[in-house]
């Protein structure tokens, strides 16, 4: 007898679907997606990160609860569930009027310097720190606040220093968001940032802008509606012959956002083009780099190399293009655009049905970003995968990486 406890998400979306008789083609077309991804889904060549997407999928399989999809070994608390304790007060914030937050704040407004500087800390803090979720949440809902008091009260010259740092710090509530599994309140964050750079008139700050709406709209599954904005960003921000470094990293990243929305949207074809496009703006930008909070250089592109063919199923091409990559020494990449390459690498191994390549990421994983780990639905899946059949001399490692992850209790 079938036991669906012990399967991977895909494996239980396999299941229950052949249980209701449907086809791939038929359950693929009732959530609004192509048969080719479904396929890709239940063999777990990709993942499902989107809370809405298996609601639907549950829906169509005729189930009550979301779980029966992924399972009780998996801490929903990255997607639904318990939030994690820094939000409310995160919601409270997001959820006040921009006029009155900050009003009544003890001492002095910040100056647009001051408020640029806190802002550039606190990234620091998130970018770089293994433990930085509770110390980064709790500052946001303050210092949103003291963004939109000092705001209120600049202008000229200052007006504009203080309203790329409120953008850059509405794109930093975006991340911490997503990737606690508050993907409302991310795309609120994010819609927010795109308002405020659209009315500078920035097309740096409007490519960055446009390149965090896409990467929430991805992540909760609405790929076509991100990859039109991505493109329609693209051709409205077009770099000229003298653009600054920050918008050729902010269009570059755009591209990039465009190619995980391609490929998800079962358009690789258009994603490989858009790539080769991203190759040829981090040529003429010349370097690795995290202008805009983007991440965007060479280093970046053939990591999404990398994703790109692990996604398309072709994980031989993805492991020989991983050969390739470097990741700069330097920490110019923020860790977790380094953890997430490990993690996709990690993935790659596990597709080729490489144990103990798998296992040797898991472990780099944990040891580069123990905090992070836990918030990748690949990472659990592979954990549940190699439990099922632990070679014996890896089976007690294993079982530390599954418990610090919290697959196992």
């Amino acid at each position: 007898m079938i036991n669906p406890v012990s399967m991977t998400t895909g494996e239980r979306i396999r299941y229950y679907r052949s249980r209701t008789g449907k086809t791939q083609a038929a359950v693929a077309g009732l959530v609004g997606r192509s048969e080719d991804w479904l396929s890709k889904v239940e063999r777990g060549v990709i993942s499902i990160d989107s809370l809405t997407m298996l609601t639907a999928l549950a829906r169509e399989l005729g189930l009550d609860n979301v779980a029966d999809l992924v399972g009780p070994s998996l801490d929903l608390a990255t997607a639904a569930g318990t939030e994690h304790p820094t939000v409310p007060a995160i919601r409270r914030a997001l959820n006040t009027p921009p006029s009155l937050l900050g009003l009544g704040l003890p001492g002095d407004a910040l100056s647009a310097e001051q408020l640029a500087e806190r802002v550039a800390e606190t990234w620091e803090v998130y970018e770089t720190q293994t433990r930085r979720y509770e110390p980064v949440g709790q500052m946001l809902p303050g210092l949103l606040a003291e963004a939109y008091s000092t705001l209120r009260q600049t202008s000229g010259a200052d007006d504009l220093t203080a309203t790329r740092a409120l953008v850059s710090l509405l794109h930093l509530h975006q991340v911490f968001l997503r990737r606690v599994g508050e993907r409302k309140l991310s795309l609120r964050a994010a819609d927010r940032a795109m308002h405020l750079a659209d009315e500078t008139g920035d097309p740096a700050l409007i490519a960055a802008a446009a390149w965090n709406v896409c990467g929430i709209l991805t992540s909760s599954g609405e790929v076509a509606d991100s990859l039109d904005l991505a493109r329609a960003t693209i051709a409205h921000c077009r770099p000229g012959p003298d653009a600054t470094p920050e918008h050729l990293s902010a269009y570059g990243a755009l591209h990039l956002a465009a190619v995980i929305a391609a490929v998800r949207d079962s358009k690789a074809p258009a994603a490989w083009d858009l790539l080769r496009e991203a190759d040829g703006v981090a040529a003429r930008l010349g370097r690795d780099g995290n202008l805009l909070h983007t991440s965007f250089g060479p280093t970046n592109v053939a990591m999404h190399g990398v994703h790109l063919a692990a996604e398309e199923g072709d994980v031989t091409e993805a492991l020989r293009l991983a050969d390739d990559v470097a990741i700069p020494a330097d920490g110019v990449l923020p860790l977790e655009r380094t953890t997430r390459y490990l993690v996709e690498v990690m993935h790659a191994n596990r597709l080729a049905g490489d144990q103990y390549g798998t296992l040797h990421m898991l472990r780099e994983i944990r040891s580069v970003s123990p905090e992070e780990i836990r918030y990748f639905p690949l990472v659990r899946e592979a954990l549940q995968a190699l439990l099922r059949r632990p070679r014996p001399h890896m089976q007690a490692e294993l079982h530390s990486i599954a418990q610090h992850v919290g697959v196992l209790a």
